[in-house]
């Protein structure tokens, strides 16, 4: 068939609405970006249709292979003491700690897999709730279920027959109420091989895979920038004779949908692939959709890459990965992980349970000779990606939703993640990140219905005074509310953590998403309407997805799978957005919190049959987006905080919908951690929040550490002995310095988590001709000045700086600036300064 090309009105119409950045989008960018649409998806590249795999397959060696588990599988033993179940105990076996998932892979076929199973009896399991499900799955086939066991559940023996089977899959469930003390035991685990051999699972080989993605490569034969298997077939070889058509839609002045659609001749699949091309930026997105539009099955679609594509550097230098970890809830949340990639090297990566951002980060910048790419996976789910040299000049990408294999039924659609990429010149890679800043600022960060990007926002809150909700009342609050109020710290918005509903004193009782009557009489619309009144705004938390009992549980069982609220069932869907809708609407609420605080995987992927693999997933992540979508649609001007035990699922297709105002669950009082992870978020997220702790006492340097466009206040209003004259001013340096935010970010000294260093950065804002440092000097750092590297000024201007712990300005050029550096002074430790500076016009 005969492939589109770009036709020429469409070339005339990119030219003209081409508005490009000064001084930050170079036109060899934009090059750059035209050319590679145009060979990916207006005039792809079909060599030859052959389907043999590019590389001999690969044969697994024998072992264990840990997908999932709270903290490292231990093997025959726990904290130096055998395995304990109920009073019996154990010499071999497997440690594990729910929800776990160990693929085991055998050195020749096997016959029995037998052991027995349990919760270990020790002094902590004995003093908790724990509850377990064990399963053992061979051939993608169920073999061995056990029912709900807790720590005085006697051992279950499992018999497995193997039937040959070379792997075999072992899996530990939390049972529907968390992983509280589920440590859990795989007792006198063994395998009887074929050959007569007995294997014990404990003396195997066990390698740490929670972090790794799982993509096996499809063998290309296009340019096509994604790839897939359908009825065990290469797309490639498909797509060059199917027949398809292109469509155009100008979406606004600067931005181009292209819809590529192709329907396979004798089969019910139609298949989408839309992309969006920016004018304004080098940058290209795109998601690939699968329809069934007959009347029966697909046959199976399996291994979907949303991008598979290639890179080609220059023949001096290597590929350089720079990578962030994901959000840890550790000191190392959010660390940098810069590497260069030689010839023939493979790193993967992939989220450890189901939620995007836990423990991996979908944000990537890939640096060769000469430039790069940045790049985004945007997928509220379990996604995968993988960074491949070849053995001469090839970086190949791989992305997708990490588990496809799957037959669509009549009307049903898929969707993959949102692929999004953006083109970069030259060998500043600062300069790179910004570009991505001022892309996302332009087209991601949210807007509500008037235009308008979210602002800085100051929280006041009562989360550490009543344990989140579940101790607070009408009048507490209205209390708190004025005492901010008299104090003049100017909060924007009044903050109601989890708890607000009936929970028996324990928030996790999630599923009555309505007001706890016997503390809130009138609901929470008194609160909402006191705190508008003295023109504040209201947040509240909710967590829709996570059913802990309740309303849902007693009414709706079936539209749980676990613990969990399937959004991808239409009742369920349509229940939760008419029901939160109303809650919105009667109790005044201005900032929709929602929080996640379980692991979706294991119940995603336990629900799909074996010819279902990924649906559920895929629904429900379909789900998610669209409900959100439909809260913003009914309530125009709403602002939505993401929140999933922190910052565990902040993918860029949640960042389109939503602002983190919680980007991590970890020791708010650690304060290097937090100045470090803010230099980290900075790069990728331009919008965050951050709490203020500790609030025992007013302190610059743990308020300066928390700055951030949503800052969060939570202290007692209650004593007279905090100096709220401190506070007040700390609050308004901040309102000084918050619109400087919205500017480029400039690293002016490295990310650190050393007690012994300095930590410095830079915003600034070229529209304003201002900007800001901050710097932090650590409680064993000997140096009391730095001289700091400032970015974006103009070497022939001057520029006024005010030191706000000095209010004593002084004036520097910027030619002086950019050769010499700004000399910067705290003589505290630990200590922290905020120099804000603006251009001086000449008169």
């Amino acid at each position: 068939m005969r492939y589109c090309t770009i036709p020429l009105i469409i070339l005339t119409v990119i030219l003209q609405a081409r508005a490009i950045e000064p001084n930050i989008v170079t036109f060899d960018e934009m090059q750059s970006k035209d050319r590679w649409v145009k060979a990916h998806l207006f005039e792809p590249v079909f060599t030859d249709s052959g389907s043999q795999p590019s590389k001999a397959p690969i044969i697994p060696k024998a072992g264990l292979d840990v997908y999932a588990n709270n903290d490292p599988v231990i093997p025959n033993k726990r904290g130096g003491n055998s395995l304990k179940i109920a009073d019996k105990t154990y010499s071999r076996g497997l440690y594990c700690h729910a929800v776990s998932k160990i693929v085991v892979t055998l050195p020749g076929p096997g016959n029995r897999f037998t052991a027995e199973v349990g919760l270990d009896h020790n002094d902590d399991t004995l003093r908790g709730r724990g509850s377990v499900v064990f399963s053992v799955s061979v051939n993608d086939q169920l073999a061995f279920k056990s029912d709900i066991m807790k720590v005085t559940t006697p051992a279950c023996s499992v018999d497995v027959d193997l039937k040959g089977a070379t792997s075999f899959v072992l899996e530990i469930g939390d049972a529907g109420d968390g992983i509280g003390w589920d440590q859990s035991d795989w007792a006198e685990a063994g395998v009887l091989l074929e050959d007569g051999t007995q294997l014990w699972l404990g003396d195997m080989e066990i390698r740490d895979k929670r972090h790794e993605g799982r993509i096996s490569p499809i063998h290309r034969s296009s340019t096509l920038p994604f790839a897939f298997l359908y009825d065990g077939e290469a797309s490639d070889a498909l797509l060059r004779t199917w027949p398809g058509r292109m469509e155009t839609t100008r979406l606004d002045a600067k931005r181009i949908r292209y819809t590529r659609t192709w329907k396979h001749p004798n089969s019910n699949l139609e298949i989408r692939f839309v992309a969006v091309d920016y004018t304004d930026f080098p940058a290209i997105e795109w998601t690939l959709y699968f329809k069934n539009i007959g009347s029966g099955n697909t046959p199976i679609i399996s291994n979907i890459q949303a991008l598979d594509v290639s890179l080609e550097r220059a023949a001096a230098g290597d590929f350089a990965l720079h990578a962030w970890r994901g959000d840890t809830c550790s000191p190392v949340l959010y660390q940098p992980l810069t590497e260069t990639l030689p010839p023939n090297t493979n790193r993967c990566f992939a989220p450890t349970d189901g939620r995007a951002t836990n423990h991996a980060f979908p944000y990537y910048k890939v640096q060769m000779p000469g430039g790069g790419i940045l790049l985004a996976v945007g997928w509220p789910g379990q996604w995968s990606s993988c960074f491949t040299t070849d053995n001469d000049r090839h970086l190949r990408i791989i992305a997708g939703q990490e588990l496809t294999h799957l037959t669509l039924r009549p009307g049903e659609e898929i969707r993959t993640p949102l692929i999004a990429i953006l083109f970069w010149k030259g060998e500043d890679t600062v300069r790179a990140q910004n570009l991505w800043r001022r892309w996302m600022w332009a087209y991601n960060v949210p807007r509500t219905k008037d235009g308008k990007l979210p602002p800085p926002i100051l929280f006041g809150n009562t989360s550490l005074e009543f344990n989140e909700m579940i101790n607070a009342n009408e009048d507490n609050q209205k209390y708190f509310i004025d005492r901010y109020i008299e104090e003049k710290i100017g909060i924007h918005y009044w903050w109601m953590d989890a708890g607000w509903y009936p929970c028996d004193g324990h928030w996790p009782n999630t599923g009555t998403w309505e007001s706890d009557t016997t503390r809130f009489p009138n609901g929470l619309r008194a609160i909402s309407d006191h705190a508008l009144a003295r023109d504040i705004k209201t947040l509240v938390w909710f967590e829709p997805e996570r059913v802990g009992g309740g309303w849902l549980s007693r009414n709706h069982p079936e539209w749980r799978i676990g613990p969990l609220l399937n959004l991808g069932n239409p009742q369920a869907w349509n229940w939760l957005v008419n029901h939160v809708d109303g809650q919105l609407k009667s109790q005044g609420i201005h900032l929709y919190r929602q929080d996640f605080n379980m692991s979706p995987l294991g119940f995603w992927r336990g629900n799909d049959a074996p010819d279902r693999q990924g649906i559920t997933e895929n629904f429900h992540v379909q789900g998610y987006l669209a409900y959100w979508d439909q809260l913003r649609k009914r309530h125009p001007q709403l602002i939505i905080d993401s929140c999933a035990s922190g910052g565990r699922r902040n993918d860029l297709e949640t960042m389109r919908r939503a602002i983190p105002l919680h980007p991590t669950d970890y020791n708010y009082a650690d304060l290097i951690v937090k100045q470090a992870f803010h230099h980290s978020l900075f790069h990728w997220i331009p919008y965050f929040g951050s709490n203020t702790v500790p609030v025992n006492t007013v302190d610059p340097y743990t308020i300066r550490s928390g700055y951030a466009l949503g800052m969060v206040f939570g202290y007692d209003m209650r004593r007279t002995d905090l100096d709220y004259a401190l506070l007040r001013k700390l609050a308004d340096q901040w309102r000084r310095i918050n619109e400087c935010y919205y500017g480029d970010f400039y690293p002016v000294l490295p990310y650190s988590l050393n007690e012994d260093n300095w930590i410095a950065w830079q915003f600034h804002r070229p529209d304003h001709n201002e900007g800001v440092i901050q710097a932090f000097r650590r409680q064993n750092n000997n140096d009391t000045t730095k001289t700091l590297r400032l970015g974006g000024l103009d070497p022939a201007s001057q520029y006024r700086f005010t030191d706000f712990d000095k209010e004593q300005p002084f004036t520097l050029s910027g030619r002086t600036l950019l050769d010499k550096g700004l000399p910067v002074e705290i003589p505290l430790k630990p200590g922290s300064v905020v120099i804000h500076y603006m251009l001086i016009k000449p008169k």
